[in-house]
Formats: C-alpha cells, sequence, structure tokens
C-alpha cells in the first residue's frame, strides 16, 4: 500500500517542481526586459541567470552597459558554488580586450570579498556566450554558452552556506555601487498579462534539477578551508613577490593550505607548470586530492610530488642514468664500517652504524661537500656530538670507503639522486622548466635538495616559495637559506602566529613535551621550544591511559577505537614511532575487526577507517582523533638526564637521539584536532 500511496504524491511534486521553473523562468524574462542596452541576446542571458536567484543565489548587474560602461564586469553572482564575475557577450569569440577586462574585474572582485577571508581559488571569471554550446576555457576564463550557463553553474561545487551568500553579496554591492541587485519576481509576471513563454531548452534539465541534491550528498562536502581563510592569510595567497619567499609557524597555523592556495592563485596567472613538492611519499597524493577538489581548473598544471621521486623521473626524462638501490647502499656503508668504522674511534663515541649513515646522509651528502677541507669547518646544525679534527678525518674516511663500495656496485643511494639532478637542472637553458616551485616541509629537506629547487626557478619573481617549521624537523643536520644562496627579504619572510587545529589542551601537552628543546629554524634565529601562539580552537581533550601489561594496554585502545561514535573512523589516526609498531597495530586492529587504512595508501579521500601509520608518514596531515599507543616507549629512558642506555652511546649522542624522538612525538601529538588518546604501559609515563 505504501508504494502506490507515494507514486501520485512523486508526480504531484515533480509536476509542482516543474511548474514553478516555469514560473521563475516567465518572471525572469518579463524582468529581464527592463535591461534595454543589453539587446536580445543579452536579456535572454540575464533571464537565465535570474533565475537562479530563486534557488538561493544573488545577482547583481552592472547599471551601465556597452558603451556606456566602464571595463569590468557586466554581472556578479554569487551562490552556493562561490563568486562567478560574468561578461555577457553576445556575437563571435570573445576578443582579447573582453577578456582582459573580464580578469580586471576578477581581481576588484578578489580584492573585495579578501577582506571576508575568501580565498581567490572561489571566484571565477565567465563569459558567456549568446547563441552558443559547448563549455570550454580560456586560460583562467570559463567559457559557456547561454544554454550551459544555467546547468555548469548549478553543478559546481558547494562552497558556501546559504548565510555566507547573502554576507558575499551584501559586501559586493557596497563594494561596487555600479552594480544593483536583482532577483527573479513571480508576482511581477502574473500581474503583467504578458504571455507565458516557454521554458527554453537546457537552461534547467528538470531530472538534473532533482538529481542534483542526490549528486552533492554523494560527493564528499568541501571543507571550509577551501573557501575561507583568515584574512592575512589570504594576503599572503595574493601577494607579489619580488623572488624566493617563505612561510613559517608554529604548528596548526596553516601553512600547507597557504601554500595550497597559494599555488592554485599561481596557476590561474600563469601559463607555465607548477612544482608542489615535500618530502614524505604519501603527502603528496593528499595533497593533489585536496588541491583537485579546491581548484579543479587548474589541477592538471600542478605537479605534486616527493622530491625524490621527481628527481628520479627527473633525471630519466633527461637521459641521466639512476641507478638507485637502497639494499646495496645499504651493504655498501655497511661494509664500509666494517672496514673502517667499528674498529675505530668513532665507535668509541657512539657504536652505532647508524649515527654515522646519518652524519654522512645529512651532514655530508645532504650538503652537497666533496672536499675533506669543506667538511673539517662546516657547522654540524642538530647535531650535539663535537667531533675533533682527527675525528672529522675519521668521518670522512668513513665516507670515502662508502663512496667506494657504491662505485664498485655501480649503484646510488638517494642523495647522489639528488646531487645529479642539481647537476642537471644547473645547464643553462632557454626557459626554466617550471612557473613556480613550491615546497612544503622544507625542514625537512636537505640542503641540496632545496639548492634543486632553487636551480628550477632561481630568483624570478613569485617563483620560490619554502613552507616549513624548523621545530618540526624530525631529521638529524640542518642548514640555513642562506647556505643555499636564497636570499629572503624584507616582506618575503612571512610568519603565521594563529593556531587553527589544536585545542589549548593538545598543543599544551605538545608543547610541554618539547619546551627545553630549543631549535635553530632555517633563518638560523635560535627560538624556545615552548612558542607563543594564538589558540581559535578550545574544544579538545587529551586522554591518558595506563595499562598494567601490554595485552592490558592494547585492549584499553581496541575498547576506546570502538567507543567512537559512526563515522568518526573517516577522521581519525593511530600513530606510531616504527614501522614494527604500525605492523603489530595493524594485525591487532585487523583481529578485533575495527577496519584499517595504512598512512601510505590514504589519498585523502574519505574512507571510513582508522588512518594507520608512522609519526612521519603522518607529517602535514591532520585528524580529529589521534592515537598514540605506547607513546612513552624510548622517550622516558633517552630523556633521562645524560642518559647512556645500555652504556652504548655518548651523554651527547643520547641526548640527540631523544630529541629528535621528541620531535617525532611532537609532530605525531599535534596532528590532532579534538581528541588526543596516550597510551602507556605500567610505570611513569613522560610528561606531557
Amino acid at each position: 500500500m505504501g508504494t502506490f500511496g507515494t507514486a501520485p504524491r512523486g508526480a504531484q511534486e515533480e509536476r509542482r517542481r516543474e511548474r514553478l521553473l516555469r514560473e521563475d523562468w516567465q518572471a525572469a524574462r518579463r524582468q529581464a526586459l527592463r535591461w534595454t542596452d543589453a539587446g536580445e541576446d543579452g536579456q535572454r542571458i540575464l533571464a537565465r541567470l535570474l533565475v537562479l536567484t530563486a534557488r538561493g543565489w544573488r545577482l547583481l548587474v552592472t547599471r551601465r552597459w556597452p558603451g556606456t560602461r566602464a571595463p569590468g564586469a557586466d554581472v556578479l553572482l554569487v551562490g552556493p558554488g562561490g563568486v562567478f564575475v560574468i561578461d555577457v557577450t553576445a556575437g563571435d569569440e570573445p576578443r582579447e580586450e573582453r577578456a582582459a577586462a573580464l580578469l580586471a574585474g576578477t581581481k576588484a572582485a578578489e580584492s573585495a570579498v579578501a577582506a571576508l577571508g575568501m580565498s581567490p581559488v572561489a571566484v571565477q571569471p565567465v563569459m558567456v556566450l549568446a547563441g552558443r554550446r559547448a563549455p570550454t576555457e580560456r586560460g583562467r576564463i570559463l567559457v559557456l554558452g547561454e544554454q550551459e550557463a544555467g546547468p555548469v553553474l548549478l553543478a559546481q561545487r558547494n562552497r558556501l552556506r546559504p548565510a555566507s551568500v547573502r554576507a558575499i553579496a551584501d559586501h559586493l554591492e557596497r563594494m561596487f555601487p555600479e552594480h544593483e541587485g536583482a532577483s527573479v519576481d513571480r508576482r511581477a509576471h502574473a500581474a503583467s498579462g504578458l504571455p507565458r513563454h516557454g521554458v527554453p531548452e537546457g537552461l534547467f534539465d528538470l531530472q538534473g534539477l532533482r538529481d542534483q541534491p542526490l549528486k552533492e550528498a554523494m560527493g564528499a562536502p568541501i571543507e571550509q578551508w577551501m573557501t575561507f581563510l583568515h584574512p592575512d592569510q589570504v594576503g599572503l595567497v595574493r601577494r607579489d613577490w619580488g623572488g624566493p619567499a617563505r612561510i613559517s609557524g608554529p604548528t596548526g597555523t596553516g601553512k600547507t593550505v597557504v601554500a595550497l592556495h597559494r599555488t592554485a592563485h599561481l596557476a590561474r596567472r600563469t601559463t607555465g607548470r607548477l612544482l608542489y613538492v615535500t618530502f614524505a611519499n604519501n603527502l603528496p597524493r593528499v595533497q593533489a586530492t585536496f588541491f583537485e577538489t579546491m581548484a579543479p581548473a587548474v589541477a592538471g598544471r600542478v605537479e605534486f610530488s616527493s622530491l625524490h621521486s621527481w628527481a628520479r623521473t627527473f633525471l630519466q626524462e633527461r637521459g641521466v642514468p639512476v641507478r638507485l638501490n637502497k639494499d646495496k647502499a645499504d651493504t655498501a656503508f655497511g661494509l664500509a664500517w666494517k672496514d673502517v668504522g667499528r674498529e675505530g674511534p668513532l665507535a668509541r663515541i657512539d657504536p652505532a652504524p647508524g649515527y654515522w649513515r646519518e652524519e654522512i646522509d645529512y651532514v655530508i651528502k645532504g650538503r652537497g661537500l666533496t672536499r675533506f677541507e669543506e667538511y673539517r669547518t662546516v657547522p654540524r646544525r642538530r647535531r650535539k656530538v663535537s667531533l675533533s679534527g682527527t675525528q672529522r678525518e675519521a668521518v670522512w674516511e668513513l665516507y670515502e670507503a662508502y663512496a667506494s663500495q657504491l662505485r664498485e656496485r655501480d649503484v646510488h643511494d638517494f642523495n647522489d639522486v639528488l646531487a645529479l639532478a642539481l647537476a642537471e637542472a644547473a645547464r643553462p637553458r632557454e626557459r626554466p622548466p617550471y612557473a613556480a616551485v613550491i615546497a612544503d616541509e622544507v625542514q625537512d629537506l636537505t640542503l641540496v635538495g632545496v639548492r634543486l629547487l632553487h636551480a628550477l626557478v632561481g630568483d624570478a619573481a613569485n617563483g620560490l616559495l619554502l613552507v616549513g617549521d624548523g621545530q618540526q624537523s624530525v631529521y638529524p643536520g640542518g642548514f640555513r637559506l642562506t647556505d643555499a644562496g636564497i636570499d629572503i627579504r624584507g616582506d618575503r619572510g612571512q610568519v603565521l602566529r594563529t593556531n587553527y587545529r589544536n585545542s589549548g589542551r593538545i598543543l599544551d601537552a605538545a608543547l610541554t613535551l618539547v619546551a627545553d628543546d630549543s631549535f635553530e629554524d632555517l633563518d638560523g634565529v635560535r627560538t624556545p621550544g615552548r612558542r607563543d601562539v594564538d589558540l581559535t580552537h578550545h574544544d579538545g581533550d587529551v586522554v591518558r591511559v595506563t595499562g598494567a601489561t601490554a595485552d592490558a594496554h592494547d585492549g584499553e585502545l581496541v575498547q576506546a577505537l570502538r567507543s567512537l561514535p559512526a563515522g568518526a573512523l573517516a577522521d581519525t589516526a593511530l600513530l606510531c614511532p616504527s614501522a614494527g609498531g604500525v605492523s603489530h597495530y595493524r594485525r591487532l586492529l585487523e583481529r578485533s575487526g575495527v577496519r584499517v587504512c595504512p598512512l601510505e595508501r590514504y589519498d585523502g579521500r574519505p574512507v571510513d577507517a582508522v588512518k594507520l601509520g608512522t609519526y612521519h608518514r603522518a607529517k602535514g596531515l591532520e585528524f580529529k582523533n589521534v592515537f598514540l599507543p605506547r607513546y612513552d616507549a624510548g622517550i622516558a629512558n633517552g630523556a633521562q638526564a645524560g642518559g647512556t642506555p645500555a652504556g652504548t652511546q655518548s651523554p651527547q649522542s643520547a641526548l640527540e637521539r631523544a630529541e629528535l624522538l621528541r620531535s617525532g612525538l611532537f609532530v605525531a601529538m599535534t596532528r590532532a584536532r579534538d581528541l588526543l588518546w596516550l597510551g602507556s604501559v605500567g610505570g611513569r609515563a613522560v610528561p606531557a
């Protein structure tokens, strides 16, 4: 009975909607006649746009038409899809001067809405051609035929809520007094006595109009940061810089968000390709997904990649052989350590070969040193072990033995790949391969890596943007931008100071961990571990759980995950300091029926599963809920004053290792927005 009862009601609703649509069109057609100077073609296009106002859109129409109006936009249209600056064109393809005038009007609209915190990505120039079909693009401009105008604009992904549409339209009406508001009025048509015009073909497809809400519900809702930023951040997105620039700031201050918006802004104003790089392999996939959602019109012109992956492709495209083999490189170093390191003076400082491998990777090769004379005096930033001249000679002997073993096996390591790419990028060329390069998490790159990126664009205006925070560096070594020949002058060095991610409790717990770990950022300024930051998010909690045994701890963890509200796993991460921990908790969660998505497979699209990975893999990401099981394992012992675990490390190397572990944990803790779960096994947990 229910089936037979609902069918007539559905048909009635469909007929009602069609009737309202026809009334809207008839009223719009009547009202468009008032714009006599627009001509018949212009009136027809304006009527199509006017119909949108019956569905929550706001329309502002110029008071002056061709021949009398100043250059700019005919129409400003504000709706769920953003702000559209529209040129109404009758006749043939748009001329260059019309396109230039439209872009000038778009720039003015961007400036106007920037005061409200709206990003330029939400402002789109559009040309509507009378009597034409087939949507296309003309650089940044979206070109539509008059029949596509309604459906294409309706189909834009939702960016603005109704209240935002009203506020932005009111603001634009004040900022552009030469435009007046207009909306469809069915009563005006009913009283006119005019003949009823039919709904023109293609204005709105009724089935499409009914299906649109379903499509929106099936798609992931666009996040607010994709449209709105703090006005100061919008200023950075739109700013013109005369050379390389840098954006820094404490965790959670929106550096990556600004970088992505800046990338979209540059892509819409250049014709060349753009490169967006970071250190981690998994992060570019997530960033590419966010960017495609945020700025689909230019997504195809931006290349997202980890630096090492990009360098390998770059060399292969230029015919430079790359013989990267991590296993063989590890074997080469192991033999070099056996031959010249294990029984020498280095082992008495720290017998762990990994410490000296890092010395070669980050201090010698990472800085591009090729002569001992360079290494003898180079500052070893973030390394706490002081080395005498004789000890540095021993390190150099180990380095040369390693290099010899690599040559014998005809193999490269990761640092060799960057060095080869730098040599290739430095070759003279007709024009730069990229219009701009954006480097995120720049503090994790080596000096050679930063030099490589600089070589791709040089000191061109708006060419190189470096984004990162020295406090979140999780690798040994370090450098200053001046070492790379990069001069950040005046306002080209910007610091963000407002945390938009973490609640006060979560941030305080993380800062307490690193309060005594001062750090040197890329500008060479020594900064205390506990930095002052403004907070915007105050709802959040830190939950500490201590299990008497490892099994009890893990049981508490599983129970906490199962207790999350329905759908919460999609915004939940479980992070571990090592790959071994990741393997353990993957098995545990899968046995417990908790869905898991490894971070190396996560691409930023919503998936109802716990994101599982290492602290390092989580860099650049954020989640509502973050679980850190056994978070203090290793930290407590390494943090003991002058501690030398098992007597194998010097006090200085132990302190250095403990500081790096705390940096990694700090990064993991600050991924959390609403809930930070800290698990311990017995004993006394690290204060947090």
